[in-house]
């Protein structure tokens, strides 16, 4: 029985945002000042739980902490933004990762201690929650190493049950971008990485396509990640890439059809911190497919949520309500 809309397979840690307007950061024992530092719930799982419970979705998250004070806040702070952490397991061998995001107004750099993320499990998934689940979601594929050899399975499973499921790539930090999630897309039915890593991807899966990460025409941007959609989506999956400022597009599965694209809001938002848009916009799109709406609407709600998120410091604090986005989506 489908009483579950989501469950997502993640990263369940804290983030230590640090902002600040320079973020220069110096070695040689040399001190500086930042403007902000906070603890906030972090990990792409975590952080796209809590968002798609704000929208209202039935949301659970499985996940692996230590049994120290870095899981404990975890467990209780997603807990509190109604997302069920049941699946959430407990090891008293395990240390809870941690990421440290060093955080200016146009950039971040991001340091993470794996900890329990990398030793999560396809075993440690709860199968009853899998067999509940509409809709089966992977967050940070690159950091969750020990769960790749069993994911296979489990999105069979999960689609033999009835759910569509999706995966967030999110950064590699071995830049050899597959680790098998190539292999793996047969079984995915929406994949959702932002230009710089759908470019990595299709390179590694044989694509011609410029690496984005210092183009500054924004043109170019766009034009490279529509190469990329669209070799990533002959795969199978729809491939909904995130373009920041310059709203999203996406290829429908399969790789053929007519690119859709969306942009973000008119209404102007103060971006205090981008932690977390990506992850809001993710289940901004998981949502609105949930409930039914085409792509186009789909993508643009996605855009709205990503976007308001960045009001407030870290990953979770400015997640909008449904009607919150609804109010400011931009419609074709």
């Amino acid at each position: 029985m489908a009483d579950l809309d989501l469950l997502v397979l993640g990263d369940v840690n804290p983030d230590l945002v640090l902002s600040d307007a320079a973020m220069d950061v110096a070695f040689g024992q040399a001190e500086s000042l930042v403007d902000d530092a906070e603890l906030t719930i972090g990990g792409s799982g975590a952080i796209m739980a809590c968002g798609a419970a704000r929208l209202g979705l039935r949301t659970a998250l499985a996940g692996l902490v230590g049994a120290d004070q870095f899981g404990e806040f975890m467990l209780r702070a997603v807990s509190e933004r109604g997302v069920d952490v049941s699946g959430v397991t407990v090891s008293g061998e395990l240390r809870t990762g941690l990421t440290v995001v060093l955080a200016r107004p146009d950039d971040r750099a991001i340091l993470t201690f794996p900890g329990a993320i990398a030793a999560m499990t396809a075993e440690r998934v709860d199968a009853d929650l899998l067999a509940r689940a509409r809709h089966v979601h992977v967050a940070s594929f690159f950091l969750q190493t020990a769960l790749v050899p069993g994911l296979a399975a489990l999105l069979r499973s999960a689609r033999a049950h009835g759910a569509t499921t999706s995966v967030d790539p999110n950064w590699d930090p071995a830049q050899q971008w597959d680790g098998g999630l190539l292999r793996l897309l047969g079984e995915v039915d929406i994949l959702l990485p932002n230009a710089a890593e759908a470019c990595r991807l299709a390179g590694a899966a044989g694509a011609e396509v410029a690496d984005v990460a210092d183009v500054a025409d924004v043109t170019d941007v766009t034009d490279v990640a529509d190469v990329a959609a669209t070799k990533l989506a002959e795969a199978g999956p729809l491939v909904a890439v995130k373009l920041g400022a310059d709203g999203a597009v996406a290829a429908p599965a399969g790789g053929k059809g007519e690119l859709v694209r969306a942009a973000p809001p008119e209404q102007v938002v103060d971006a205090v911190d981008a932690v977390g848009a990506g992850d809001a916009f993710d289940a901004g799109l998981l949502c609105a497919l949930l409930s039914g709406e085409p792509l186009a609407e789909a993508l643009a709600l996605a855009c709205a949520c990503g976007t308001l998120s960045m009001r407030a410091g870290g990953g979770t604090e400015a997640q909008p309500t449904l009607a919150e986005a609804s109010a400011v989506t931009r419609r074709a």
